[in-house]
């Protein structure tokens, strides 16, 4: 399966940040909030992407119905994403890195 959008979303409670970038390219393609009810019907309609979330009790979850609606996610302990985090701890920083 041919990825054209690598996407990382950071999971707070009320408001998700999604960090998208072009997989040859490497550059921006989207950055965007999303509230919690709105987040399947957003990438319900965005064609198949590789999207990586850290990893924490709701990422499961998330992981699983993004599965469903036929995206790849993968799971990212936090100890390998903290080293690509660019600037402070910040929901926006975090789903860049």
């Amino acid at each position: 399966m041919k990825h054209s959008i690598r996407c990382g979303i950071d999971i707070a409670k009320l408001v998700f940040q999604i960090h998208g970038v072009n997989a040859n390219s490497g550059e921006t393609t989207m950055v965007k909030k999303l509230a919690r009810g709105e987040m399947l019907r957003y990438f319900a309609n965005k064609p198949p992407m590789l999207i990586g979330i850290e990893a924490c009790g709701g990422a499961h979850y998330w992981a699983r119905e993004l599965t469903k609606l036929g995206h790849t996610v993968k799971l990212m302990t936090p100890q390998y994403v903290t080293p690509y985090r660019r600037g402070g701890k910040n929901d926006a920083n975090d789903a860049e890195a």
